[in-house]
């Protein structure tokens, strides 16, 4: 009986790690495949591509006629470039412009974890696709797989020593995660294929790489703009009196996925580990990597993200083990304290003389759709002044750099592509987000992305109706349990559990920190607004000053709201 590196059985394991073990370090048959004369790449491809940041999807809006006529499902992938922070140069973002013109749906998607996600590539352009992502200096090697996924870090384009260290740490985190396969450089850049007596190794992943994806955010203290809880590892940037990097407080075990009807599934925010010196980030968050690819679960792929070897072995075991593998000494970890989370819109001076303005982009879809040209308005923008771009955790874009003379000419090229400023955008809306679901998403059991605007703007008019307009109330609708749109963590989550039905979840809070509940399950999306409604009211008449609605549904409990919904439908 043959092993993998960690001991398991290649019988007992999935799927996915014998792929993986067999795959000579992520390649596969995928170049031979990609030459072929077909639409789809094969099974086991189709695992091995996620690593390279490419998805292999079908268009569900066109399966139904596929089927009358007899024909195959309409193949497509999605390509997810891996950004690290969200920074992106001009050049890169029209590149990826160009891209999505030429060879995908012609929109770009921003996603909560501040990568970009191309939609709707046919399996012939590829590799032209990933050449131009390639030639922007960008990659999309780890958007997807079981790896180090994007690192995230609060975007804000602040010229502060503090800003410029907490970058130099990302890009020293980034270099040590990422994989050293020489496989995507052979595939899409025909990269020379090294002929060598001596086996190609990966130092951190080995042969099977990890047991199932991980994902790393990095907060700035104050700061929770990127909802660090919800991270396998979680870092929050510490500042000195002087306002430098002083340290890193560490919080391990966060993931929002879970499955429906598998209690052994569930949602978990990290928790607080250690705090360490600078130059220290990097080893914890290599070694923390190692100890969840030497222990998690490689026989079920549900049960195998850092949240379950922690709910399993405990804490202080983790922490123990991850101490091991040190030459330093972990320190305990600090207390956190949070400001209001700032979303970052609207017009902000840098702290260099010069501007920066985040432009709402809904849902994370930069497309030109009925009078809101947000494709053609920041390609325009983008073409002219040549602002650094940084994608945001909430789907939005910051354009950076901007000189101050040159704010009325933003300003006036927005307005002509009906691309509203933040201010006159309803609260309600602002703070909603949702995943992309049907039609490129496999996993999605409901609409989100489609479903969204509509019952949002209906909300948005009764909190409106019931002078709530000015309350920061988030919004999160998610069209599977997977979570990708974060809806655990918001004041209000709609979780999809079949075609027009959501679990509605309360009792989070705005500032990400708490995990919400189930409150009614399987509702019809139209029964939504009733649903609220008479939440509220009561919510109005009964909170705390400054109490936001999270907060108060907490503090006031999941039996007395029922009772109060129960009491409106009888009245």
């Amino acid at each position: 009986m043959s092993n993998l590196s960690d001991g398991t059985s290649l019988e007992a394991s999935s799927k996915n790690e014998s792929i993986k073990a067999a795959s000579n370090h992520l390649r596969g048959l995928i170049k031979e495949e990609l030459i072929e004369d077909t639409p789809a790449f094969g099974d086991e491809s189709e695992q091995l591509l996620k690593f390279h940041g490419i998805y292999q999807q079908d268009d569900r809006d066109r399966r139904k006629e596929a089927r009358a006529r007899g024909l195959d499902k309409h193949h497509q992938l999605m390509i997810r470039t891996r950004i690290p922070g969200g920074i992106v140069s001009p050049e890169a973002y029209i590149a990826h412009d160009e891209i999505s013109r030429r060879w995908a749906n012609g929109t770009l998607r921003v996603t909560t974890r501040q990568d970009f996600q191309l939609h709707g590539v046919l399996k012939g352009d590829i590799k032209k696709s990933i050449r131009a992502i390639n030639d922007s200096l960008l990659t999309t090697l780890g958007g997807c797989g079981d790896v180090e996924r994007n690192i995230m870090c609060c975007p804000e384009p602040l010229d502060t020593p503090f800003h410029a260290e907490v970058q130099l740490s990302i890009s020293a985190m980034v270099a040590e995660l990422t994989p050293r396969t020489r496989a995507y450089h052979e595939i899409w850049l025909d990269g020379e294929v090294v002929k060598s007596s001596e086996p190609e190794v990966e130092p951190l992943y080995k042969e099977q790489y990890l047991p199932r994806k991980f994902k790393t955010t990095i907060a700035l203290e104050g700061d929770n703009c990127v909802d660090v809880y919800a991270h396998d590892l979680a870092i929050v940037a510490m500042k000195k009196t002087d306002g430098s990097l002083r340290g890193f407080n560490v919080l391990v075990g966060g993931g929002l996925g879970r499955t429906h009807n598998k209690p052994e599934t569930f949602v978990a925010v990290a928790k607080p580990l250690a705090f360490v010196e600078p130059d220290q980030i990097v080893d914890v968050a290599r070694e923390v990597v190692a100890v969840q690819r030497d222990y998690g679960d490689r026989t079920n792929r549900r049960h195998a993200r850092l949240k379950y070897t922690i709910a399993e072995r405990g804490l202080e075991w983790f922490r123990d083990e991850v101490q091991k593998r040190l030459p330093f000494e972990l320190q305990s970890p600090e207390p956190l304290a949070w400001k209001p989370v700032d979303d970052h819109l609207g017009w902000h001076e840098q702290g260099d003389g010069r501007l920066y303005v985040g432009v709402y982009i809904e849902n994370g879809r930069i497309a030109d759709v009925d009078g809101v040209r947000s494709r053609s308005g920041l390609r325009r923008i983008i073409d002219e002044l040549r602002p650094q771009v940084r994608l945001t955790a909430q789907q939005n874009v910051i354009l950076a750099g901007i000189e101050p003379a040159d704010r009325p000419r933003v300003e006036a090229l927005m307005a002509e592509y009906g691309i509203e400023a933040v201010e006159s955008i309803p609260r309600a809306i602002r703070y909603a987000m949702a995943c992309p679901a049907i039609p490129t998403c496999g996993l999605a059991v409901a609409e989100a992305e489609r479903a969204l605007p509509g019952l949002i703007r209906k909300l948005a008019a009764l909190l409106d109706e019931l002078g709530l307009a000015d309350e920061r109330i988030s919004f999160r609708m998610s069209g599977c349990p997977n979570g990708c749109s974060r809806p655990y963590l918001g004041d209000v989550g709609f979780v999809g559990t079949t075609l027009g039905k959501y679990d509605v979840m309360l009792g989070g809070d705005f500032d990400g920190t708490r995990l919400n509940r189930v409150f009614a399950p399987n509702v019809p999306i139209t029964e939504i607004p009733s649903l609220l409604r008479p939440l509220f009211e009561a919510f109005k008449s009964g909170r705390e000053p400054t109490e936001g609605f999270g907060n108060w549904t907490e503090r006031v409990g999941f039996e007395a709201l029922r009772e109060t919904v129960v009491t409106e439908k009888t009245a």
